[in-house]
């Protein structure tokens, strides 16, 4: 029987490989980039008078979510619908270049930038579905992508509202507008006259394969970040004994953040020849976004700590660093799927909390030592954990 080319077919009748493509990798490129941007910001954030402190780290978090919207929404896309497509390429390259836009009008986006990063943001997230409205004619699929172009647009009027307002205002519109996005992404966009529900009933079948390697892809990307701050902090006065011995935690931070991520199941899961952990939750998008956020906040108390290694310390650098590996506890935590048979783990929960009553009498040690303790700490619930599962030393699993 006679089959059409793949490039050949409708978009609908297409499927997302378990694999990654390259033109994926090379999209998280521009993410390297934008993670770094985001350090950077959390960096200035604790250098800051203390009564601004909060809204601009309202800002970075805003920023953040909204960088991280992007890259979802991607990671989905291409996890839904076969990505060596040559239009699909075409629309994960337009959104590589105004992801990169978005990068480098970060710094400026609450000042002189903003319509800019607004205009950008609000072409990438309306061209997306409005693509897919049009490229899924006569499929089921195409339903959920006006859906997904309703809520879009109805965001995209107060993004540009609040580019071209400024001031507080900005901050007003962009975080309603944010706000709309997250509510339509938990809900899976529903519109009363195009229906509700998920994908499957939408008709539209996800590769949970191809987006776990996804999640995992970002995630080392992320973690790169640890490393990168640590490693660009001591390089410029060059190694000292405060440096090293930080250098050293941040290291073994990375390690443990690796070895949790990658080697942790639930309570009654065993692991299995092929090397399959977990299962993405519902929520898994959110999870992910919590695990990055705390994996940055972490680099930041790090390389702060290799730049200002004389006490006393900060409490807000104490927040960033024990307060990073905590959000990644617990983000890690949900990304499992809901399953009454075998219920959550507790380890984490218990890690989580043994960071947060370590970090009480923090503010009382050098900065040196309390970098070395937080490293320490989670090296201990990475051994905990190792040895509550029994894991055996087989390969590095997949989600």
């Amino acid at each position: 029987m006679l089959t059409r080319p793949r490039m050949l077919r409708g978009l609908g009748d297409s499927r997302s490989p378990d694999s990654a493509t390259v033109l994926e990798l090379l999209f998280d490129i521009v993410y390297v980039f934008a993670l770094a941007r985001l350090a950077g910001r959390v960096a200035d954030d604790l250098t800051i008078v203390r009564h601004t402190l909060l809204s601009e780290a309202g800002q970075t978090v805003l920023f953040f979510a909204a960088m991280w919207m992007i890259w979802s929404l991607n990671a989905l896309l291409a996890s839904t619908y076969d990505p060596r497509r040559a239009d699909l390429q075409a629309v994960l390259l337009a959104t590589m270049f105004g992801t990169l836009v978005l990068a480098v009008s970060l710094p400026e986006a609450f000042g002189r930038r903003g319509v800019v990063f607004a205009c950008t943001y609000v072409i990438i997230q309306i061209g997306r579905p409005l693509f897919l409205t049009f490229a899924l004619r006569g499929h089921p699929g195409r339903t959920l992508a006006a859906r997904v172009l309703t809520w879009h647009t109805a965001s995209a009027v107060l993004w540009i509202s609040g580019g071209i307002s400024g001031g507080l205002g900005r901050g007003v519109f962009w975080t309603l507008a944010l706000a709309i996005e997250l509510t339509g992404t938990a809900t899976a966009w529903p519109v009363p006259w195009l229906g509700t529900g998920w994908f499957h009933r939408a008709g539209v079948a996800v590769s949970h394969v191809h987006l776990a390697e996804r999640y995992n892809q970002f995630f080392m990307i992320a973690l790169a970040e640890v490393v990168l701050e640590a490693g660009a902090a001591v390089s410029f006065p060059g190694f000292t004994m405060a440096g090293i011995i930080t250098l050293v935690a941040a290291f073994v931070t990375a390690v443990s953040f690796w070895r949790i991520y990658f080697y942790h199941v639930r309570s009654g899961q065993a692991a299995t020849p092929g090397g399959q952990g977990i299962q993405l939750s519902r929520w898994a998008s959110y999870s992910l976004l919590i695990i990055v956020g705390g994996i940055i906040c972490t680099a930041v108390g790090f390389g702060q700590i290799i730049e200002h290694p004389h006490p006393p310390i900060d409490w807000a650098l104490v927040v960033i660093l024990f307060g990073g590996p905590v959000l990644f506890l617990l983000g890690r935590s949900f990304l499992e799927k809901e399953n009454r048979y075998a219920p959550r783990c507790r380890m984490l929960y218990v890690g989580a909390a043994a960071l947060l009553v370590a970090a009480l009498p923090m503010v009382l040690l050098p900065p040196v030592a309390v970098a070395a303790s937080a490293a320490v700490i989670l090296a201990g619930i990475a051994v905990f954990d190792q040895r509550a599962h029994r894991r055996g030393s087989e390969t590095n699993p997949t989600l």
